[in-house]
Parts: C-alpha cells; structure tokens; sequence
C-alpha cells in the first residue's frame, strides 16, 4: 500500500509531520472526511527521509506481498548494514539474487545505484522540483513507475498534496467513505480538489479507512461472480 517500515538509514525513523490547522480545513471541505477524522484521531504514519533506500524498497516490493517485502529488505539490511549506493554495488548480483531478489529487480536496482552514485542522478535535487518534475524524474528510471514516486513523495519527502489514483487502497478507502460502487478519474479529481492542498493528510485517512479503521464502514465495489 504504502511505505510503512522502521530503518534507520542515515537518520532516525519518524512520522509523517501534519498539525491541527490541516485537518480542521480538511473538515471544513469535506463533511464525510471530517467525521471519518474525528472518529480515527491523529495517525501516526511511519517515513523514512532515505529516499535511495525508499526507492530500494519498493522496487523489492513489486508484485510480492507485504510480509514477503519485508522479509527480503531485512536480509538486504543484514546483508548491507546501510542500503546505500556503495553498499549496494559492493554485492554483486548473484549476492542480490541470493535473498530473494528477482533478476529483473536486481537489474533495477543495480541501474539505480549506478546513476546514483555515478551522479548521474542526484537525489537531493528532487526537493527542489516541483511534484509533477519529480515523478518525471523517477519515472524515468527502470522499475520506477508513477505510483512508486508518488510515494517517495509522500513517505519520504512528506510533500503535501499527494493522493495516488494508481492506490489501490486509497481508491477503496474512497467507496467506504463516499459510498460508491467504483471511483472513476473523474470522481476521484473531484474529491482531490476539495482536499488541496493538504491531499496527503486525506490520503493517510483513506488508507486508515481502507484498513478498518472504522468497523462500520463496508467496500460498496461489487462482489465478483464466482
């Protein structure tokens, strides 16, 4: 779903940083969404400001399930001690492969590194480019695809006003709250305009709501036949 791991990499874990002020204009647009934030209270959602180890992580995320991804990062972790450029291009990819890294992520991951520490690729100056720069950034890169850089953006830069329409779990969060059978494009743009410019504080709702976090709530998408 999202970035939701504890590491220390360069820096101390910590949680996604949002005030009062945010969620009271959040109320004040959107009466559903307000009710959903005063019953679920403040989240406390973990980050990582790392954004290569970030990057690492998702990739080895790709079509493998939650438990499966942090399996595979632990041992990358144990095997690196800090998942860097250097540590990472110090093993090679048969190493990469060895804990459970597919071929294809390996290439990814391998590329990645390279342009990183190449300096082909510099990291810090994502934060100095406007949100649709940095997903084009990202995005160009092997393995890294929009959904993935919008999280980079939300869990690890905590840009502002990210809500991913290729989640999943937001989309679903989005029928329980508003009661709707499917979130088409431009639905899913109505209710993002209300939310700016604090989309991610939404997002972090209707990932909560998506969760369960309100036992009442039900998924209104319909039950697949058979």
């Amino acid at each position: 779903m999202s970035l939701w791991y504890i590491v220390s990499v360069g820096g101390e874990s910590l949680y996604f940083e949002y005030e009062k002020n945010e969620t009271d204009y959040l109320k004040s647009r959107d009466k559903l969404l307000g009710e959903a934030i005063d019953k679920i209270g403040h989240i406390n959602r973990r980050v990582n400001k790392d954004i290569f180890s970030s990057v690492i992580y998702h990739i080895i995320g790709q079509q493998i399930s939650t438990s499966a991804q942090a399996t595979v990062w632990n041992r990358l972790h144990e095997k690196t001690g800090a998942v860097n450029a250097e540590s990472i291009l110090a093993l090679s990819k048969e190493e990469l492969q060895s804990i459970g890294i597919t071929f294809k992520k390996v290439d990814y991951i391998h590329n990645f590194a390279v342009k990183v520490k190449s300096k082909e690729l510099d990291l810090d100056s994502l934060h100095l480019l406007s949100d649709e720069n940095v997903i084009k950034t990202l995005s160009s890169l092997k393995g890294i695809g929009v959904w993935t850089a919008e999280m980079i953006m939300l869990f690890c830069m905590q840009r502002r006003d990210i809500v991913s329409y290729g989640d999943l779990a937001i989309l679903r969060g989005m029928r329980m709250l508003y009661h709707h059978r499917k979130i088409d494009k431009k639905m899913f743009m109505k209710y993002t305009r209300r939310y700016k410019p604090y989309g991610s504080v939404a997002s972090l709702y209707l990932w909560a709501i998506a969760g369960g976090a309100i036992p009442e709530m039900r998924d209104y998408a319909p039950k697949r036949k058979g």
